[in-house]
């Protein structure tokens, strides 16, 4: 499992990097990172595809991304606190432990275990712990080192971005789930998938700064075709995974959005750009429904 499958569903383990090699601090390729409205007589919903792990000082807000967000009532997004580490502990404590786990070095392959070994002292985590955390809760326990090795920074991702002001304001934050919602996908994942995840996590850190280079790029453009080719090449290699990280979710969501078009008020919502692209997107679950979203950026 590569970087692109999991960067854009690790609002849960948010750790983000530096500017990678064509990706200069505040450069904007052509193009804008893209957004949709949502209405009816009397609500206005925008759907803003975000990027949870950014460079530092990347330049992508816009005029008409401003507008949409100062005009809104209510923000929401895929969790409600960013911030909550006592909240993400516990769910972790109740989730990612489990006794009579092999160790953690037994599995991954043969060829990945000095790999992994390396990436086990450079976390500083003692191996032991990792022993008694599930594959999946290990996996993300260790991809911090990732994203220090790509230079990111935690505070540089859109919802941190946007997250501080608007509670500063007065404005309700909703989410679209807990973080232990979102533990709970991975925990549910089979032994073999939460593997592959941890091989991913170890794999090439070459390999890592090109696909979340194409990531940011497709992004920032607003190439929603590029940004689904990102997710699909593998997600769609894995339906089980698939299904369980990005369809199933996006049809929970496109239900809600659709309900939330029965209350009045104007509604910002950020999530992350992979589950508003693609042949399963957000955008067409509420097209089956006969909702249309236009894309207004």
């Amino acid at each position: 499992m590569k970087l692109r499958r999991i960067s854009g569903l690790l609002a849960i383990a948010l750790a983000a990097c530096a500017p990678q090699p064509g990706v200069e601090r505040g450069e904007r390729p052509g193009g804008h990172p893209a957004m949709w409205r949502v209405a009816d007589a009397d609500t206005t919903i925008y759907l803003f595809g975000t990027f949870h792990l950014l460079p530092q000082g990347r330049d992508w807000r816009t005029p008409a991304f401003d507008r949409a967000l100062a005009s809104s009532d209510e923000l929401v997004m895929e969790i409600a606190d960013l911030g909550d580490q006592a909240g993400a502990a516990q769910a972790m404590m109740k989730l990612g432990l489990s006794p009579g786990l092999p160790p953690i070095l037994d599995r991954v392959p043969a060829e990945k275990k000095a790999a992994l070994q390396a990436m086990i002292a450079e976390a500083g985590v003692p191996t032991a712990v990792l022993d008694r955390m599930e594959t999946w809760a290990a996996a993300l326990a260790l991809a911090g080192v990732t994203y220090r090795r790509l230079g990111l920074d935690p505070n540089a991702g859109v919802e941190r971005t946007i997250e501080a002001p608007w509670k500063a304001g007065g404005k309700p934050v909703r989410g679209l789930e807990t973080v232990e919602d979102q533990f709970g996908l991975f925990d549910t994942l089979p032994e073999e998938a939460q593997r592959s995840f941890l091989v991913g996590i170890v794999d090439s850190p070459a390999d890592a700064k090109k696909q979340f280079a194409a990531m940011l790029d497709a992004w920032a453009k607003g190439d929603v075709a590029g940004i689904a080719r990102t997710f699909d090449d593998e997600t769609l290699a894995s339906p089980e995974l698939r299904a369980a990280l990005m369809t199933r979710r996006n049809a929970k969501w496109a239900d809600w959005l659709k309900k939330r078009l029965d209350r009045p008020g104007t509604v910002f919502v950020a999530v992350g750009a992979g589950h508003l692209a693609g042949n399963d997107s957000v955008q067409r679950m509420l097209a089956a429904e006969g909702v249309k979203a236009v894309r207004v950026q």
